[in-house]
């Protein structure tokens, strides 16, 4: 077997491109940039970016992020989002704003998140997947002529259906208004509602502002967590015992004098001699 060797300087270099695609993404067409371009994009993108960063969430009608999109989340077009628009020198005035995908030949004109069942696909009503459907709204189904535009039943962890659910890009500013967190300023691309590993969570597991936080809690007070059904278990094998113990209890006490005991409830009878 042939052994590799690394260089001191190879975790350096590792930890050097690794920043190097947070920073540039697709932007270098699959060509590095040498050291002086590079120096010359981070002059010119880093201000804009972190003056001008987008968030992006999927939301809930009850209040719930529930999606918060980063650059790997895949779009209806079946493109992640670090492939649409993202930077933008002045904020578009017009709402909603727009993030087109800049694949080429892709109809996307704004990123839409489309949740999956699991690793696959959601279907809409009219049996086919997502993916089966065009990319620009209505989002009509290339494989059959029943369907009037995407709309699935499919019902997300927050207890809404998927069409109820609507995409919000909004500046940090907006976003501070709605009481959500914004994290850090951060020169990487196409971070969208990322602000730390917490974002990474589904929103009805995000007990945050961008989650159901502590108000959001009462509406699911009603729901047993797995330790209150555990002592619900635990109270009801416990008030099982004293009933028999009661039981028992009162059969002891009808025993006869002359020696005929009766049997106690569930006790295993003697064996005959």
């Amino acid at each position: 077997m042939e052994r590799i060797t690394l260089g001191q300087d190879a975790p350096a270099a590792v930890d050097a491109y690794v920043e190097y695609k947070r920073i540039v993404g697709d932007d270098d067409g699959g060509i590095l940039f040498t050291p002086e371009e590079y120096e010359q994009y981070k002059k010119e993108v880093l201000p804009m970016r972190l003056k001008n960063r987008l968030f992006v969430a999927w939301a809930s009608p009850n209040g719930i992020d529930c999606k918060l999109v980063g650059p790997e989340t895949l779009c209806f077009c079946n493109h992640r989002y670090k492939q649409h628009k993202t930077d933008f020198k002045e904020i578009p005035r017009e709402r909603p704003i727009l993030l087109p995908c800049k694949v080429h030949g892709c109809r996307c004109i704004s990123y839409n998140y489309v949740p999956l069942n699991g690793t696959q696909p959601i279907r809409c009503r009219c049996k086919h997947f997502s993916e089966d459907h065009i990319e620009v709204s209505p989002f009509k189904c290339n494989k059959c002529s029943s369907c009037t535009g995407f709309h699935s039943p499919f019902t997300c962890g927050c207890g809404e259906p998927t069409y109820a659910h609507e995409m919000i890009i909004e500046t940090k500013e907006e976003r501070t208004a709605r009481g959500r967190s914004t994290g850090h300023d951060t020169p990487f691309a196409a971070m969208g509602g990322l602000t730390g590993f917490n974002a990474l969570a589904d929103g009805y597991m995000r007990l945050d502002k961008s989650g159901i936080g502590v108000s959001g809690l009462s509406k699911f007070a009603h729901l047993p967590t797995a330790e209150e059904r555990d002592m619900a278990y635990f109270e009801s094998r416990y008030q099982e015992r004293l009933k028999w113990e009661r039981q028992a209890k009162k059969q002891k006490e009808r025993i006869k004098p002359e020696g005929n005991i009766s049997q106690l409830p569930n006790s295993p009878k003697e064996p005959k001699k």
